[in-house]
């Protein structure tokens, strides 16, 4: 179970890092994002050699039994170690010489982990009382061996540093970021390394808890590892989370709209251009540019179709709204929904009115976003009963007016 478990959790976490990666293969002057793409590179190693399997392949492959486990611990080194560096640049904004300053303690606080390391490597390789084999209980099962003990301690300060260190500024930048994706990405990430520091607490117990005779085999082997493969995915999600959340938010964008943009291009296809409708192999390619082309596109019909619409269909429109007592937010997208298939039937037709309508297209803010779920909106409610009551409504009064 363990095996399957933990080379899912591998295989899940190799897929992110590989985004990552290939995100900062895009821009690699982001040195940011190249340090996030290396360190979070350390949690797929770490689920790889947490596997048993896998653990006690690679001990017999090297002929060293328990070194696994130090290749599973260096990985969470090299995460707290680019933690660490980003933490430093994060708290060194400003001009060169904060940048100095930043570079200068980036390269002290590198040091001082590689020699904290280096030191708890040797305690390991000195430390080990036999050879045999433990990949789930490998604190608990040396709790009596200095130079093991020395090693986990060693390691978990040096993790449990930067995990601290995260969960403390992550939701205090997230503060200043409003309801952006890096926000989110931000405060899961900061949750990631609380829980990550409650993993941290429990093999810290465990092994102290053992060393004094008291068998909790559960915490430090059970509970403790769960706790850890949870905080790193929600690490991993945080990093995630700004690149993927907007391609994502797109995603379901044009899910809605794409109804929409179908039905009225086919009706002005002179406005389409090269490019919007969708011919590449890969279906998550470009999202936001796509979602954004079909909105300018849908909007550029709306304002060519603005001399057909009746002022009286707006007016009806916010009437009926008004007696469902829809929120402004239904309300606009009702009301535009209206007038855009109002325009388009006659368009059709040939009927110019007048006086026609100011405006078929409402703004409800400056915000792209906010004006992208506005037309989603316009999208959802295009083709409903109170938009079909108005434009019988309409019919009904033009038939009236004829000779």
């Amino acid at each position: 179970m363990f095996d399957v478990l933990y080379l899912t959790f591998s295989a899940v976490t190799w897929a992110i890092v590989g985004y990552k990666a290939r995100a900062w293969f895009r821009d690699r002057g982001n040195v940011d994002l190249g340090l996030t793409a290396l360190m979070t590179s350390g949690v797929p190693i770490v689920f790889l050699f947490s596997a048993p399997s896998v653990y006690r392949a690679f001990d017999r492959l090297t002929g060293v039994a328990n070194l696994a486990m130090v290749f599973l611990y260096s990985a969470v080194v090299l995460f707290a170690s680019g933690a660490t560096v980003l933490l430093l640049r994060w708290t060194s904004r400003g001009d060169e010489a904060a940048h100095a300053r930043a570079a200068m303690r980036s390269r002290y606080a590198v040091g001082a982990v590689a020699v904290t390391w280096t030191v708890a490597i040797v305690c390991f390789a000195v430390g080990r009382p036999d050879a045999v084999e433990h990949p789930r209980d490998f604190s608990t099962a040396y709790a009596h061996a200095p130079g093991v003990v020395a090693f986990l301690v060693l390691y978990l300060a040096i993790f449990g540093t930067s995990l601290a260190g995260l969960g403390y500024l992550c939701p205090r930048y997230a503060a200043q970021l409003g309801r952006s994706w890096l926000a989110k990405g931000l405060r899961t990430l900061a949750a990631g390394c609380w829980l990550g520091l409650v993993y941290c607490a429990c093999k810290l117990a465990g092994f102290v808890l053992t060393w004094a005779g008291h068998d909790v085999y559960w915490l430090s082997n059970g509970i403790a590892p769960m706790t850890a493969s949870v905080a790193a995915l929600l690490v991993l999600l945080g990093f995630s989370l700004p690149a993927v959340g907007p391609r994502a938010a797109a995603w379901r964008r044009l899910r809605r709209l794409d109804p929409l943009w179908q039905e009225v291009t086919a009706h002005a296809p002179e406005v389409t251009i090269p490019g919007s409708r969708w011919t590449s192999r890969w279906p998550l390619a470009d999202l936001e540019w796509r979602a954004n082309r079909q909105m300018a596109e849908i909007r550029d019909i709306q304002r060519g179709v603005r001399r057909h619409v009746e002022p009286a269909a707006l007016d009806i429109a916010r009437r009926k709204a008004g007696d469902a007592a829809l929120d402004d937010r239904r309300t606009a997208a009702v009301v535009e929904a209206a007038a855009l298939r109002r325009g388009l039937a006659n368009q059709v037709t040939g009927h110019v009115a007048a006086p026609h309508a100011d405006s078929v297209v409402m703004t409800v803010s400056a915000d792209p976003a906010e004006e992208h779920e506005h037309l989603a909106r316009v999208a959802d409610v295009f083709h409903d009963p109170m938009v079909d009551a108005v434009l019988d409504e309409l019919r009904e009064i033009t038939a009236a007016r004829r000779p």
